[in-house]
């Protein structure tokens, strides 16, 4: 109903809408209103993508209106539960499904997408869904909401976005048995076949949209995110989201909970509940940072311990991963995290194993013990699988504690009357910023530094006194756009100084060029003087949309 008078008659659909002109801020109301009339929000999940699918342009344009209040819809927590129900809720793909029986014809796949300029894809195969596990097929549901972070928090053209589901099989026995499922009726490939496939999606994508597309790893198991990560990053442009991403957030939060505590990085001793993607890669980063405090590399390693669950990792356990060998130290075994905690009394403790309720209240008592402001952090999604709430770390650490969370939190209100807002170490923002970054100044290969560089200048420096004293560790979400542009120029002008980018001449106003780029909820004009249209008017009313 946007659609002037003049471009109905020239398209010839007149009379088929009502007589009224709606603007865009009208139309907007009438989602709002909607909207509050859902009853939960798998609800207003699904009210929310119906209306991607119908009209692109006014949901960013609703999700730009109150980023806040949507991103919890959209993504993390109820992203989670939507992926549990999306044989139910599925209405229409909005990605590309490419099978383990597909291969040998993914490029033909590729070009069954109808958009040719593809900047960023996301792509998961679903064996580990936030902190639900192996969802299969039903975890499309990732790739897309990660992509309209792209375009809501950074502002990159969702036409140049393209999720994709790499469907190999599920373990998960219950949707075997559901008739509601929509994937691949068998257990997971793996080994070769598995490894085979991903070798041609990435040739193929990489064959279709050149080697600056940008490729983000999503919710793959232990068992295969880090060494596709091993293998590709120097081959391709591509990253891990919750290896690197995790990491960059996590960072960018004990960086801001420094200046409470008044200390360097390679002062603390940090604790991880949990050993797995997001550990390890929040674990690299922190060396990364110790380093640049002057602090050696081994030196930084031996200041990191973790916890998985079988117990503390000590060298001369048995099955211990590659990865997990770089951390493990010389100590007496210990089983539980409160004896852990007990025995190495850490300034950070950090939950990324999705076990809820990790941190107990002796736990949190006892960081608040042998620490002035002790830092934990539960970043586990989605918020039941959080490791402790924020009301609890407040309440047993008597408002000392600097808290951060994988899912949002409602704000705190301590006996003496102040109000904490609890930190949400959201990985939006860090890829939207990556990915607009990345994508602007065709960089072929994304290093730790971009990360390090992202968590340091970009995203840490940007929260204000006030913003810590309040018990925000991040900027307000409100500003996650203006977030991401500073974070995509610092990372535009760092590609630009160590021959990183691939885009020249390089642009003389980094900024300018980027925002240039940034996708605009505002409606195209199809009158007859402003545009040339296709045969088919119906491919022009769809541009509107």
């Amino acid at each position: 109903m946007a659609f002037s008078l003049e471009e109905r008659l020239q398209l010839g659909i007149h009379g088929l809408l009502p007589p009224c002109f709606i603007t865009q801020d009208v139309q907007l109301l009438r989602v709002l209103k909607n909207y509050e009339m859902k009853k939960d929000d798998l609800d207003r999940y699904v009210f929310l993508m119906g209306l991607q699918d119908r009209s692109e342009k006014l949901f960013y344009r609703v999700l730009l209106s109150d980023i806040e209040r949507f991103m919890p819809i959209i993504y993390t927590p109820t992203v989670g539960l939507a992926c549990q129900q999306y044989g139910l809720i599925f209405r229409r793909p909005r990605g590309l499904f490419i099978t383990v029986h597909d291969r040998g014809h993914i490029a033909s796949l590729l070009r069954n997408w109808p958009e040719k300029d593809i900047r960023a894809v996301c792509v998961t195969d679903g064996e580990r869904i936030l902190g639900l596990g192996d969802l299969g097929c039903n975890g499309m549901g990732i790739p897309v909401g990660k992509l309209a972070l792209y375009t809501a928090c950074g502002g990159v053209p969702p036409q140049q976005c393209l999720p994709v589901l790499l469907d190999v099989g599920t373990d998960n026995e219950a949707l075997l048995q559901d008739p509601l499922y929509i994937g691949l009726r068998h257990k997971r490939v793996r080994g070769q076949a598995y490894d085979d496939l991903l070798d041609e999606f990435m040739k193929a994508v990489t064959d279709r949209y050149g080697m600056d597309c940008l490729i983000q790893f999503e919710d793959f198991a232990n068992v295969n995110a880090f060494r596709l990560l091993s293998k590709y990053r120097n081959m391709y442009c591509t990253f891990n989201d919750d290896i690197q991403g995790t990491a960059a957030v996590a960072v960018a939060g004990l960086l801001a909970a420094l200046r409470i505590t008044r200390s360097k990085m390679s002062d603390h001793t940090v604790v991880f509940q949990g050993a797995g993607e997001a550990a390890m890669g929040i674990a690299e980063l922190i060396t990364m940072a110790m380093e640049k405090d002057g602090l050696a590399k081994e030196d930084g390693l031996k200041k990191i311990w973790m916890v998985d669950s079988k117990g503390l990792i000590v060298k001369g356990r048995d099955h211990l991963t590659h990865e997990k060998q770089r951390f493990a130290h010389e100590h007496p075994q210990m089983r539980t995290l409160e004896d852990v905690v007990q025995d190495l009394k850490p300034t950070a403790l950090i939950g990324v194993a999705a076990v809820a309720g990790a941190f107990s209240e002796q736990i949190i008592r006892d960081m608040a013990s042998f620490n002035k402001h002790p830092i934990i952090f539960a970043l586990s999604n989605p918020t039941s699988k959080a490791e402790c709430t924020a009301e609890q770390c407040y309440a047993f650490t008597e408002g000392r504690g600097i808290f951060a969370s994988g899912s949002p939190f409602d704000p705190v209100t301590l006996h003496d009357g102040r109000t904490l807002y609890p930190g949400q170490g959201n990985n939006a923002y860090i890829f939207p910023g990556v990915g607009l970054g990345v994508t602007a100044g065709a960089i072929r290969h994304i290093t730790e530094d971009v990360f390090l560089t992202a968590a340091e200048v970009a995203l840490a420096d940007l929260v204000t006194e006030k913003d810590l004293f309040e018990g925000r560790l991040y900027p307000p979400l409100s500003s996650i756009r203006e977030v991401s542009l500073v974070l995509a120029v610092k990372i535009l002008e760092y590609a630009y100084e160590h021959n990183m980018a691939a885009l020249h001449p390089e642009p003389a106003d980094k900024e300018a060029y980027i925002r240039s780029l940034i996708f605009t909820t505002d409606y195209d004009d199809f009158t007859a003087d402003s545009y040339r249209w296709p045969e088919d008017s119906m491919t022009v009313q769809s541009c509107k949309l």
